[in-house]
């Protein structure tokens, strides 16, 4: 007999019209159904006693297919038992703890040298159990029915390459798209980019085109809005702090797609897709800029006012009739878009965030920082308490804020000969003078330390002292930080320098690494 059986309603008929006394010529070409095949459930259904009766009152059709099923169980036919029905069971118990036909292929060849099939047979025998199994209650997808204004889903989606008219280059474009589970209303948008910033802009903007605010936003696992997802339903999702702060602000709820399952966001999926077919295909722009104008219009007058498969209704017409009414109202304020991210402190002091330099106290060397960072600030926290705030942008790669260094290193990050200098003339013209002087003692071997030494050493003791101190060092030639140290710790600065001889200054650039002659000067009174 065929594997492919008769159908009960039909077998109900050839009852019927049996028992009326049709000819198997009748039957044949009433039912499409062959003699032989006639024959066959004639004796079942003799068997069975339900063959002769009434017209009027043919068998139920449980009765028939227990009738058939018993005396014609379904058999396959030869050219159709597996191959591999002796690895039968162990294919079963793989499938049960969810391994496809490609990993049980793999693996009976791994460990069974008996096992000679392909993996094509592995993938029949797979799909036989499979449907001998029949339908499971985690096959069936079950519809969600939302109410107005509570659930939109979010995601993004490839679309090609565009100009981008403020660069002049060709770029990849995606499409953000908001849909509303209710209406099946949507918003989209044109980027090139999905950073954290772009990603919370465009969920401001759909809210500002909304009139309001969704109760709940369904996002994929992107990192702008998920930065661990949950793989089991005891596990919690952890979302993107900036996204979180956006949440907060406007008083919705995040609801983040369960991993590997896009059906769970099928309407923005659909909606990806409806845009990639329906809008992006049809259509060439010159530039993005038009391909966004485009785009907003096919929203309002073709997506939006056409018939939904799913709803019956035009999607604009039943947002704004029955959805928009009930959305949150708006903040006041707009949302400025946040950036959060935890970093570490560098060797430096300082903390790399979007290719610039940041201080903060030294203290937290080493230590984990977070950075949150607005359009026109960067705040860094530690411990939920702020330590820094820095201008996000300014001149060159580093903002340093002094007071961040360690008190008696600081001065040591200026290596430009004109800071010490201008500090030294703050102090006084002798002082000045003496920088120079002592800049120009050696032209091969810098002198910026000394000069740093000096400076830093005269800014802690009185302007006249550190005046005085200069000009006799200067007098005498004297240019080495020992040199003038020692006439401080002297007190050879309030000595008077009629009375003294002055030293004639070197002609040449001393030896480089030659002790100041002055050090080897002893006069009388203990003056140099």
């Amino acid at each position: 007999m065929s594997a492919h059986r008769v159908d009960m309603h039909r077998l109900q008929e050839f009852v019927r019209l049996h028992r009326l006394g049709s000819s198997s010529r009748d039957i044949a070409r009433l039912l499409k159904m062959g003699r032989n095949t006639q024959r066959q459930y004639r004796r079942c259904l003799n068997d069975a006693g339900l063959l002769d009766g009434d017209p009027d009152q043919v068998p139920d059709l449980a009765a028939l297919k227990g009738a058939v099923r018993e005396d014609l169980p379904p058999t396959l036919p030869q050219q159709q038992v597996s191959t591999i029905e002796n690895w039968r069971s162990s294919i079963a118990e793989m499938i049960e703890r969810g391994a496809g036909p490609t990993a049980i292929y793999d693996k009976l060849r791994f460990d069974d040298p008996d096992f000679k099939a392909n993996v094509s047979a592995v993938k029949r025998l797979h799909a036989r159990i499979l449907k001998e199994k029949g339908v499971q209650p985690k096959d069936v997808a079950i519809p969600v029915l939302s109410n107005p204004g509570e659930i939109a889903q979010v995601d993004f989606g490839y679309l090609g390459k565009l100009l981008d008219s403020e660069t002049g280059n060709i770029r990849k474009v995606w499409v953000f798209v908001l849909v509303l589970a209710y209406s099946r209303h949507m918003v989209a948008r044109l980027v090139f980019e999905q950073s954290a910033e772009t990603w919370q802009q465009l969920h401001v903007d759909a809210f500002h085109e909304l009139g309001g605010v969704i109760d709940t936003i369904v996002p994929d696992n992107l990192k702008a809005a998920v930065i661990r997802a949950s793989f089991a339903i005891d596990e919690q999702s952890q979302l993107n702090r900036s996204y979180r702060e956006l949440a907060r602000y406007y008083g919705c709820k995040i609801d983040p797609t369960p991993v590997r399952a896009p059906e769970k966001k099928g309407k923005v999926e659909s909606a990806v897709k409806y845009i990639q077919t329906n809008f992006w295909k049809p259509r060439t722009f010159p530039d993005v800029q038009q391909a966004r104008q485009e785009l907003d219009r096919w929203v309002r007058e073709i997506a939006g006012m056409r018939r939904h498969g799913t709803t019956g209704k035009r999607p604009l017409e039943l947002f704004r009739h029955n959805e928009q009414p009930l959305l949150k109202p708006l903040p006041k304020i707009p949302y400025e878009p946040v950036v959060w991210r935890q970093l570490t402190v560098h060797q430096d002091t300082h903390v790399l965030f979007e290719r610039r330099l940041y201080s903060v106290p030294w203290s937290l060397l080493g230590q984990k920082v977070w950075v949150r960072a607005t359009r026109g600030t960067v705040a860094i926290y530690h411990d939920d308490e702020r330590v820094a705030t820095h201008e996000r942008t300014g001149p060159g790669v580093r903002t340093t804020n002094e007071a961040h260094l360690p008190t008696h290193r600081a001065d040591l990050r200026h290596r430009s000969p004109l800071h010490w200098l201008e500090r030294a003339d703050a102090i006084g013209p002798e002082v000045g003078t003496l920088a120079r002087e002592v800049l120009q003692t050696d032209n091969e071997l810098s002198q910026l330390k000394v000069v740093q030494a000096i400076v830093r050493l005269l800014e802690t003791v009185p302007p006249e002292r550190a005046r005085a101190a200069c000009t006799r060092a200067s007098h005498f030639a004297a240019f080495s930080f020992q040199a003038l140290k020692r006439i401080l710790d002297r007190g050879l600065d309030q000595e008077p320098l009629h009375d003294v001889v002055p030293f004639p200054a070197p002609t040449g650039a001393r030896p480089r690494f030659a002790r100041p002659l002055a050090d080897f000067i002893h006069l009388k009174g203990g003056q140099p």
